[in-house]
Order: C-alpha cells, then sequence, then structure tokens
C-alpha cells in the first residue's frame, strides 16, 4: 500500500527542482521523478516506493491539480510606479476611442495618435533543400528539409495610426538611434505639416538618445511622447500588429537572401495598408479614469 504521507511526499518532489538535489535538469522528467523517488524512498520513509515504476509515479501526480512539470510565464511587478505612467497611456487610448466614433472619413485630425514599437532580431533563413508540396499518401503537409541556413537578422521598426490603421515601417539591420530617427522622418513627411504626432512607445534608448532629442528640437512639438511603464510592452497597441505579422506573412517565412526578407516584409506592410484595421484598446480600467482634459 502506498500511504497519504508517501504519496504527499512525491508530490513535495515534484514541486521542487532537481537542480537543488543536485541533478542538470531544471525541471522533473517522469522517468528522472522515478528514479529518485526509487532512490530516496527507503530513507525517506516510504519502503513502499521503493520499487515504484514510472506509470506509479505519474497516477500520483495524475491525481494532483499541480502541474509542476509546465511552465506557465508571469510579469513580476518591478516598477513600484507602475500605474502612474499608465495612467498617461489608458486616457489617450479612450481619447482616440472617442475621437475615432465622430471621425468622418478623410478627415485629419490636428492630434495624430501613433503607437511605435520595434520587433528586433526577425532571423532570415534560406533553405538547403527546396520545399516539397503536399503528396496523397505520403506527406499530407508541406515537406521541409530539416537544415537550414542563417543570413543575418533584421528589425522591423513600425507605427501604427490608431485612427486610420495605416502603418509606417522599415527594416534595417540594427536597431540605433538612427535608424529610429529615420522612422520619425517618414512619419513627418507621411503626415501633414499642421498636424501633432502624438508617438505612445517605450523607454528604449534609442527613443530618448541625445541624438534623437537633436532631431526632436528641430522639429519643436511635432512629436509629443507618451512613454508607456517600464515592462509594460502589452500597453502598445502596435505589439498587436506584430502578433498579426506573425501569424500571417512572417509564418514559417523562409528566404535566399537578407534583403529577400526585407522586401517580403515591407511587401507585407503594403499588403496591410491596402485594407487596414483600426487597432482598439478595449479595456479601460479605474485605475486609469479617461480625463475630459485630455479630448481635443
Amino acid at each position: 500500500m502506498i500511504t497519504e504521507q508517501a504519496r504527499a511526499w512525491v508530490v513535495h518532489l515534484a514541486c521542487s527542482k532537481p537542480k537543488e538535489l543536485g541533478y542538470a535538469a531544471e525541471l522533473w522528467t517522469r522517468s528522472l521523478l522515478a528514479r529518485h523517488v526509487r532512490r530516496e524512498a527507503a530513507e525517506a520513509g516510504h519502503p513502499s516506493l521503493s520499487r515504484a515504476a514510472k506509470a506509479t509515479v505519474q497516477r500520483i501526480l495524475a491525481e494532483q491539480p499541480l502541474h509542476p512539470e509546465r511552465v506557465r510565464y508571469y510579469l513580476q511587478k518591478r516598477d513600484p510606479a507602475f500605474a502612474v505612467p499608465m495612467r498617461d497611456v489608458l486616457p489617450v487610448y479612450q481619447e482616440v476611442a472617442l475621437r475615432n466614433e465622430v471621425l468622418r472619413a478623410g478627415q485629419r485630425l490636428p492630434i495624430i495618435t501613433v503607437s511605435v514599437d520595434e520587433k528586433p532580431g526577425l532571423q532570415a533563413i534560406a533553405n538547403t533543400a527546396p520545399d516539397l508540396p503536399p503528396v496523397p499518401g505520403k506527406h499530407p503537409d508541406v515537406a521541409r528539409d530539416h537544415e537550414y541556413k542563417r543570413l543575418g537578422t533584421c528589425s522591423i521598426l513600425a507605427a501604427l495610426d490608431l485612427h486610420e490603421g495605416h502603418v509606417t515601417a522599415r527594416v534595417e539591420r540594427r536597431h540605433r538611434s538612427r535608424e529610429f530617427i529615420a522612422l520619425l522622418q517618414d512619419l513627418d513627411q507621411y503626415y501633414p505639416p499642421g498636424c501633432t504626432i502624438r508617438i505612445v512607445l517605450d523607454n528604449h534608448s534609442a527613443h530618448i538618445s541625445k541624438e534623437t532629442q537633436t532631431f526632436l528640437a528641430t522639429r519643436p512639438n511635432r512629436f509629443p511622447y507618451v512613454l508607456t511603464p517600464k515592462h509594460g510592452s502589452w500597453l502598445n497597441i502596435v505589439e498587436t500588429l506584430f502578433g498579426k505579422m506573425a501569424r500571417t506573412f512572417l509564418r514559417h517565412i523562409r528566404v535566399q537572401s537578407w534583403a529577400e526578407l526585407r522586401d517580403r516584409i515591407l511587401l507585407g506592410i503594403a499588403e496591410i495598408n491596402a485594407a487596414p484595421v483600426v487597432h482598439r484598446w478595449k479595456k479601460f480600467d479605474a485605475l486609469a479614469p479617461a480625463s475630459q482634459d485630455t479630448i481635443y
């Protein structure tokens, strides 16, 4: 008989980390846990488990609501002042939503709000053998050789118009102040000179560097910033655009050169702009009530 105390001991072991007990693994596999249980059972006072198989350990853990073999990510609140910049961002989104409700087709607002961020480290990967189409009776999916060649990485710098859904973007090898300034120059050329381009963005060094500040000084009041909190990238709506890219034209993408990757990304963005979708922020909580004073 395996006692309740013995079962509890197995669950306790499963919730610990094997590296703390001298193993290389970060999390337990069923086989490793079963071996450890058999080795330590007698000394721990649970001789009934001294011959426990992997299936026995599996049954014990299956009875529990805990799943220590899985990892679910969470975000630790490292910034004690997180709510303060959040209260700056969310009223902007609410104001944009109110303005969009009454915005007429073709109408230009005195203040245009865009959401800006970067998607760095996107790899240009080439096949070493051609993809094979699905073949009945052999393989129902596209067949791809497991070997590939790395051709470098790129960064996508994107600005999402929160009123019309238009995307202004650049594809660069690096993400420095000069690349960010080039994106600002693209925005400066795209929007009419008389309007203000309000930018929602994070505290990346390229956004607040001396070089960037020097450029902003040449366009006074043209690019006011609304900064998101540290560790608060989820508050930036442009992340939904990057998610859409990852699910569509970037999914399983293979190219023959870095230039092809750049061109296909720009083509995908052009396809988005051909049928733009307005991205909306739908969750407004009591921490960030809208201020009527900010409506233009």
